[in-house]
């Protein structure tokens, strides 16, 4: 165990009042020895000389020697000599070890200089009863039990004491890891919330604004082979128009963090159908949209955008790889939640070998968020793309 930090020297705070402990205690016992029939003011004289002597040391010079440094010793020696003396002086200061033993306890860090320390003023204080008992017949048993009975007493509450201090410095050591660590984990979290938040702005500028700005290149480039060939029409610009429009509207949108606009003024299937118009003015494609009555009942907000950029992913795909001819939407409801299908006539590809992106894996991640799956056939003239959502809170 490492000592504990000390800004004011070995002692530290407790030093104060051990120190003015010890003279008060010391001025009892001489003014008693002074005062008893037969007092020696000669023995009062010198303990308080002694007393003051050792308070005003300790105060200036002792109690600033910097912890674990050899001077802490030099605390020792002086105090557990001060005692010894004390004791040579008058027999009854040697109470004044029952605060030099808690002294030697906070100078050392280390129990066995402890305990080497305590046993020297155990031994210090046995001749200090020598001087002033040795005349005295039986002194040695006497001396010796107290001496034991004052040593022993010591281990024990030294022994308590410390590791009463350990167990609280090892609760501040957890203290301080757990902080830490609970530190961590908010940094943890705001990272992964962070980065949580840029996946779902990367899918949704893929699932909306790129898609429309694909669709608006597509037709700037069928207005220019138009315009190259004197065919151009105002049909054309206006359904670019109105492709620049909504990817407008769809920008804002995602700058006011709403749901998308298509869910504004109406359902999931509503929605689908302004979709599949937008596609078939495009693209010139025949579109055909089935939903189940009812289907908008068994979702909330958060599915039906799901599956309306399921939709809309798979129509770009369509337009962008399939050559197809025809499409076909569904929405269906089941014992579950609902299903939406959107099947086409067109190539056919391998699901296992698509190339990775934000397509069909966006969307498998995007489902998985609400508890859905997708099941991709990519059957050449018979593409489908199914996805199915459980019903709102079932996820």
């Amino acid at each position: 165990m490492s000592a504990p930090e000390r800004t004011d020297g070995a002692v530290g705070a407790w030093g104060w009042g051990v120190s003015l402990a010890a003279a008060l205690v010391a001025c009892a016992v001489a003014a008693w020895v002074a005062v008893a029939p037969g007092g020696q003011w000669g023995l009062f004289v010198a303990t308080i000389a002694i007393g003051a002597g050792y308070l005003l040391l300790f105060q200036l010079v002792l109690r600033r020697i910097p912890a674990d440094t050899p001077g802490v010793w030099i605390v020792a020696v002086v105090t557990i000599l001060v005692a010894g003396g004390m004791t040579a002086l008058v027999p009854s200061n040697a109470a004044l070890q029952f605060w030099a033993f808690p002294a030697l306890w906070a100078l050392q860090s280390r129990l066995v200089p402890t305990l080497a320390l305590t046993a020297a003023l155990t031994v210090a204080v046995f001749l200090g009863f020598a001087v002033s008992t040795g005349d005295q017949p039986g002194w040695q048993v006497t001396a010796l039990l107290t001496q034991g009975i004052s040593y022993a007493f010591n281990i024990v509450m030294g022994l308590w004491l410390r590791q009463v201090y350990l167990v609280s410095e090892a609760r501040e050591r957890l203290l301080a890891e757990l902080t830490a660590a609970q530190d961590q984990l908010a940094t943890l979290h705001r990272e992964a919330g962070t980065a949580a938040e840029r996946e779902r702005i990367s899918r949704e500028l893929h699932d909306t604004i790129a898609q429309s700005l694909a669709g608006v290149v597509l037709l700037v480039q069928r207005a220019r082979r138009e315009f190259a060939a004197g065919t151009l029409t105002d049909d054309t610009l206006q359904i670019t128009e109105d492709a620049a429009r909504a990817a407008l509207t769809e920008t804002r949108t995602l700058v006011a963090g709403s749901a998308p606009v298509e869910l504004h003024s109406g359902g999931l299937a509503s929605a689908l159908g302004t979709l599949a118009d937008r596609f078939r003015r495009e693209t010139g494609l025949e579109v055909a949209v089935e939903a189940d009555s009812g289907v908008d009942d068994v979702l909330d907000r958060e599915r039906d955008v799901v599956l309306l950029r399921c939709a809309q992913e798979a129509l770009a795909n369509v337009r962008k790889h399939s050559d197809a001819r025809r499409v076909r939407i569904a929405l269906r409801r089941d014992d579950a939640g609902a299903v939406l299908e959107v099947g086409n006539d067109g190539r056919g590809f391998d699901p296992l070998s698509a190339p990775a992106g934000y397509g069909l894996p966006g969307l498998r991640d995007r489902l998985a968020l609400v508890g859905g799956a997708l099941e991709v056939d990519g059957t050449d003239g018979a593409v489908r793309l199914r996805a199915h959502v459980p019903r709102g809170g079932d996820a």
